[in-house]
């Protein structure tokens, strides 16, 4: 990290890297941070393999560190994906179909029982070794595939998982962030959307919005409680074709996102975990839902990738962060105008569809677990349905909180240029290939004369018809 308002001293990490196979590096190096320090400090990990580490060497380090109480080797335990797996059966955590095939021939055959494609996960992903092209998940389309990856088991030092393959969509993509005291209590939780992400589909949050969801509080409130979770984390959902959010990663840290969720007081998880392990009273959350994350550099590159279109939600207009100074993360105040009413339908029109949990400005739908819509009015009351399970809350427009990962990371800036030029250079291309040589030269020369309808044109029964010609450049000449 280059600059901060926050930043007052960077301590060196341990000279070899960090293994949390061999915490003993990293036990020396927090040990002469303390020295320097000069009292006790609060320790906060920030991505799984420190987590994992520093909680295998909290022990030693309690005189010296305020950090979250996390026994029995927990964060590996979660971030372990055939133990989540195992976590979610006992406890009832809806989480993708699961198999962790014993040899070649059977990952091949509950690849193909899965059905094909499948997502394919090493246990223990931060065991890869680098430069063996092996990735922590990979989607395999083929039996052959998954043979081929078992046999590399070895190689990756952690056991292969097969998952039934969830398919990306609109509002499938959910997370859940939360900081918790000792026995999973909650200080500030909330859950979020991710409505763009890079790569896309796949990685990390460039576009996340605050927006409550029952279901998804409540599986990740039960992990926390069930495990008497202290400590910040962070889940990440995805919602099945049947509505049902289902875990597919536990991550014992905070997220990339998590300043997504900040109160109104300014209060997030990390200023809770704070507060919390210094002994000083939490405040209560106030305000929040709404509030939009951006990763500009990102999100760019994704919306370039993905063809993504910008959502609203209740016709929002939503203020861009930026202070007096133009430094990201200040507030800017703006007055909102009230949404416009929507029109009345028309007698006899079809009610237009909109998507689980979402309505016009100021709307509250009905909302079943999982995420489906309840039905509503005559007909459900003649099917016999019941009434409405639970209210989708109305979201306020909210503040974006803006970031910009490139200093830390340039290659996603690098790609957004590449992607830029590259979409121009395809267009210019696409136009010189897409018409015929004669085509360019005689384009402008074509003129085509009305005629009757069923009329012939001169000489079509003398000579045979031509073959149809793509549209791409009839598309070009005519223009």
């Amino acid at each position: 990290m280059g600059r901060s308002r926050y930043l007052r001293a960077v301590h060196p990490g341990p000279s070899g890297g960090l293994d949390p196979e061999a915490p003993e590096a990293l036990l020396e190096c927090l040990t002469g941070v303390s020295e320097r320090i000069g009292r006790p400090a609060v320790l906060i990990a920030m991505d799984d393999l420190s987590a994992i580490a520093v909680s295998r060497v909290a022990p030693m380090l309690t005189d010296r560190f305020r950090i979250p109480h996390q026994p029995d080797n927990l964060p590996a335990r979660v971030a372990d994906k055939a133990e989540l797996s195992r976590l979610c059966a006992r406890w009832d955590v809806p989480h993708p179909e699961t198999v962790i095939p014993a040899g070649g021939a059977e990952a091949a055959e509950a690849a193909w029982r899965l059905g094909l494609p499948v997502i394919a996960k090493w246990s223990r992903p931060w065991l890869l070794p680098p430069g063996t092209g092996l990735r922590s998940t990979t989607l395999i389309h083929t039996a052959a595939e998954a043979r081929r990856l078992y046999e590399r088991s070895q190689e990756a030092g952690s056991r292969l998982l097969l998952q039934r393959f969830l398919p990306a969509g609109p509002d499938t993509d959910w997370f859940f962030h939360g900081a918790f005291a000792r026995g999973g209590r909650p200080l500030i939780t909330g859950s979020g959307r991710k409505e763009l992400s890079w790569p896309v589909r796949t990685g990390l949050t460039a576009v996340g919005r605050w927006l409550p969801d029952p279901a998804v509080e409540e599986a990740g409130l039960r992990l926390a409680e069930r495990l008497g979770y202290q400590g910040i984390l962070d889940l990440d959902f995805r919602r099945d074709e049947r509505g049902v959010f289902r875990l597919v990663d536990f991550n014992p840290r905070p997220g990339a996102q998590f300043r997504l969720f900040t109160d109104a007081g300014g209060l997030d998880v990390v200023r809770a975990m704070y507060l919390d392990l210094t002994g000083q009273r939490v405040p209560e959350p106030s305000g929040g839902p709404g509030r939009v994350f951006v990763a500009e550099n990102y999100a760019l590159l994704a919306a370039v990738r993905g063809g993504w279109r910008p959502r609203r939600a209740g016709r929002d207009v939503r203020d861009v962060q930026t202070g007096p100074t133009g430094q990201a993360g200040q507030p800017a105040q703006a007055a909102t105008p009230a949404p416009p009413a929507p029109p009345a339908p028309r007698k006899g029109a079809r009610r237009p569809v909109l998507p689980a949990g979402r309505g016009p400005a100021g709307a509250q739908r009905p909302v079943v677990p999982g995420g489906r819509t309840a039905g509503t009015g005559p007909a459900a009351e003649r099917a016999g349905q019941p009434g409405p399970v639970r209210t989708a809350p109305r979201v306020e427009r909210g503040r974006v909180e803006a970031a910009w990962f490139a200093a830390d990371d340039p290659l996603p800036f690098l790609a957004m240029l590449a992607a830029f030029l590259g979409r121009g250079a395809g267009k210019a291309g696409r136009l010189l290939r897409g018409v015929p040589e004669h085509g360019r030269r005689k384009a402008r020369a074509v003129v085509r004369a009305p005629r009757q309808r069923g009329e012939q044109p001169a000489g079509a029964a003398s000579r045979p018809a031509p073959p149809e010609a793509p549209a791409e450049p009839d598309e070009l000449v005519t223009r």
